[in-house]
């Protein structure tokens, strides 16, 4: 009666060494298939998850990138305090487990990372994606998945060029769209222009305690507070907002609901068409097309254009640097004094 095993096909070799200590190893049993074993290592732990991989017919993510992947989803994405942050690096991981994640470390080089921007259709969101990659690649090496450093260390613009958005949200523009816009879909803009806030924040801040609005940011994590009497626009929202309402959000609809991001993107759809047909049909197919280039997240960029200087700019936005204010949010033209 042939002997009973847990692990099927699973044998041990041994070997001896030049000066004859004895080594172990592990093999799965090719030899019923006429093949040569596949060798698992001499540690029996490894040995055992490779075993399962091929007799329970897995994919294999032993030595792969699929198993830094995992790792990385399961104990470090659900680490990140920001909902729109987490769904954004999961989107980028499935992208990137679909097409490197069958791939080995030594498979990963620098033509193949490039290669793998020049096939991706969306340049900056390829970006993104590598950024993502390096990041795991980091975590790989603390985690003793390889050895192989960053195949792109130390090259400067290996990625898709990127160009930072120049679009400066005027008062007529501001004008045009806020007139066509509900009553919530204007108090947003509002909110959103006055506190320089991202839209989730814009949508989660809570009504006013003590005569302040005090949130975390979703994607920094750092509780921000604005005195409400110190804002003739944020004063104006607080007493517009209806008395009996049923959620507790500054931002509500006029029957007291809590609002959604995808009621505030089709009411800022449905008021900027409205507001750039109104234009065309002025004649000015010009501002129609800079109505039509505008987006409810660009009222960001206008509270930066707002402030005072760029230091009053970067501190509302929450900015680490004034060098990131400058470049993404500020805007207008700066002003000089000739000298002569």
């Amino acid at each position: 009666m042939p002997k009973i095993t847990k692990h099927p096909r699973l044998r041990t070799k041994v070997y001896k060494g030049k000066g004859g200590q004895a080594y172990v190893y592990y093999v799965y049993d090719m030899r019923p298939d006429g093949q040569p074993d596949i060798r698992l290592g001499s540690d029996y732990a490894e040995a055992i998850q490779k075993w399962d991989e091929l007799y329970n017919h897995k994919p294999r993510t032993i030595g792969r990138l699929q198993e830094a992947f995992n790792r990385w989803r399961n104990e470090l994405l659900p680490t990140y305090a920001s909902e729109e942050t987490r769904k954004g690096y999961a989107k980028n991981l499935k992208r990137l487990e679909g097409i490197l994640g069958e791939m080995s470390w030594e498979e990963i080089t620098l033509p193949v990372l490039r290669s793998y921007l020049d096939h991706r259709p969306a340049k900056v969101q390829g970006n993104r994606e590598m950024s993502l990659l390096q990041v795991i690649w980091g975590r790989a090496l603390l985690w003793g998945m390889t050895e192989k450093p960053w195949p792109a260390q130390g090259i400067k613009n290996w990625k898709n060029p990127e160009q930072a958005r120049e679009f400066e949200v005027t008062d007529e523009l501001f004008a045009a769209v806020y007139a066509e816009a509900d009553q919530v879909l204007k108090d947003c803009m509002d909110i959103a222009s006055a506190t320089g806030l991202r839209l989730t924040d814009v949508r989660t801040i809570r009504v006013p305690a003590d005569g302040a609005l005090q949130i975390k940011t979703s994607k920094r994590g750092k509780p921000v507070r604005f005195v409400v009497a110190d804002s003739p626009v944020l004063t104006d929202v607080v007493e517009r907002r209806p008395k009996k309402a049923h959620s507790v959000m500054l931002l509500t609809t006029p029957t007291g609901r809590q609002v959604s991001a995808r009621m505030l993107n089709d009411r800022w759809d449905d008021a900027r068409a409205k507001a750039a047909k109104k234009a065309e049909k002025a004649g000015n197919p010009e501002f129609a097309a800079q109505i039509r280039a505008m987006y409810n997240r660009d009222m960001r960029s206008r509270a930066a254009d707002l402030a005072g200087d760029v230091d009053e700019a970067s501190k509302l936005l929450q900015h680490s640097s004034k060098a990131l204010t400058e470049k993404h949010y500020r805007t207008k033209a700066q002003t000089l004094k000739a000298v002569r």
